[in-house]
C-alpha cells in the first residue's frame, strides 16, 4: 500500500469513527485516540478538563510513543476493522 493510499484509508476510518453513534469502550477510545494522535502528529497534551482523563490519555499515548505516523495509521485502521466494523 502507498503512502497516499494509506493516507486515504486513515481519512475514511476517522470519518466512520466519527460518524459511529454506538457507545465504544474506554479502552478502545484511549487506543484510538493515541494511534491518531501520533498519526496527526500531534503531540500536545490532553485538553480534557478533567485531570483523571487527561492523565489516561497521557498513559494511552506514553504506551504507543515508540510507533512511527504510518504504523499508527495502520494500527488505527486495523482497531477500527477489527473491532468496531466487524460489530457494525
Amino acid at each position: 500500500m502507498t503512502d497516499e493510499e494509506l493516507n486515504t484509508l486513515f481519512q475514511e476510518t476517522v470519518a466512520f469513527v466519527n460518524s459511529y453513534t454506538e457507545p465504544l469502550p474506554a479502552d478502545l477510545l484511549l487506543k484510538l485516540y493515541a494511534y491518531f494522535k501520533i498519526a496527526n502528529k500531534n503531540y500536545d497534551n490532553p485538553g480534557s478538563k478533567t485531570p483523571l482523563i487527561n492523565a489516561f490519555k497521557a498513559n494511552a499515548l506514553f504506551q504507543a510513543k515508540d510507533i512511527s505516523v504510518e504504523e499508527a495509521m495502520r494500527m488505527y485502521i486495523e482497531l477500527v476493522d477489527r473491532e468496531i466494523r466487524k460489530k457494525s
